[in-house]
């Protein structure tokens, strides 16, 4: 069964189960399990940190049960609290993995120039920064980061984990104050938007050039000069997938490691 979910990350440490700690996961499964009466496993597309939202997270559980989509969003609803919603359950085919099935995620990041700050029913979404950015100098840095690179300069390192990551959308738009980062990749490493966002946001203030912005590309470790953005700026907002006959093909490709192409000269191949 997939299901489409939204949350307010503010009061959960993050999308994993963590033992006593208050997760979507945990709140998620302990809600299923008491309405489907079976345990229930969540496979997330993305596991968001702690204080990120989501507006269109997708999961998936198996079941041999019988379910009745349209009930279950109903029932859920009384269910959950109010921070987190299951907004539509639907049969999915057998290959279906909301991680491994996954082409692209989408993740929006906003900000306010506001010389007050957030208005007070944005503030947990909303981050508040320097008014007067230069938005055309953001959006040329954000340029340069465009295409398949080792992004571990923008990574938290894990064991084991590759850094390696085609980055398919960074623009920005302005509406007033409010300025909205647009990043969508095949998938993302642990804080990477965040950094993305925060190296960004340094060249709009003017501390920082658009080329700084692309040299971090040449670093193979995580650089402590880029700030990382706050949490609740952050939110992921779409996942596209394959089409169903597709699905097998594209969970064996997930499952192989990602390399950046050795150019003809040698140079950098990671």
């Amino acid at each position: 069964m997939r299901l489409d979910i939204s949350y307010d990350g503010t009061d959960f440490v993050g999308w994993a189960r963590q033992p006593g700690l208050r997760t979507v996961q945990g709140v998620l499964e302990e809600a299923l399990g008491k309405v489907l009466r079976e345990s229930v496993a969540l496979t997330v597309a993305g596991r968001t940190d702690a204080g990120v939202h989501a507006e269109g997270q997708v999961a998936h559980f198996d079941t041999h049960a019988e379910c009745d989509g349209d009930r279950l969003v109903h029932r859920m609803a009384r269910f959950l609290p109010k921070d987190v919603r299951i907004k539509a359950v639907r049969a999915a085919p057998a290959e279906f993995d909301a991680r491994f099935s996954a082409i692209r995620r989408h993740y929006v990041y906003r900000l306010t120039t506001a010389p007050y700050g957030a208005e007070p029913l944005a503030a947990r979404s909303v981050v508040a920064c320097r008014p007067g950015v230069d938005l055309d100098a953001m959006r040329a840095a954000s340029r340069n980061l465009l295409g398949l690179h080792n992004f571990a300069a923008f990574c938290r390192r894990r064991d084991g984990a590759t850094t390696v990551r085609e980055l398919q959308r960074f623009d920005w738009e302005r509406s007033g104050d409010l300025l909205t980062a647009s990043v969508s990749a095949d998938a993302f490493c642990w804080s990477m938007v965040r950094s993305l966002v925060g190296a960004v946001l340094a060249v709009g203030e003017g501390r920082r050039t658009p080329a700084w912005v692309a040299g971090l590309l040449l670093e193979t470790e995580r650089s402590s000069a880029v700030t990382v953005a706050p949490a609740h700026g952050l939110s992921l907002v779409a996942v596209d997938y394959p089409a169903d006959d597709a699905l097998a093909a594209r969970n064996a490709q997930t499952r192989e490691t990602r390399s950046i192409p050795v150019e003809s000269d040698g140079c950098c191949g990671e």
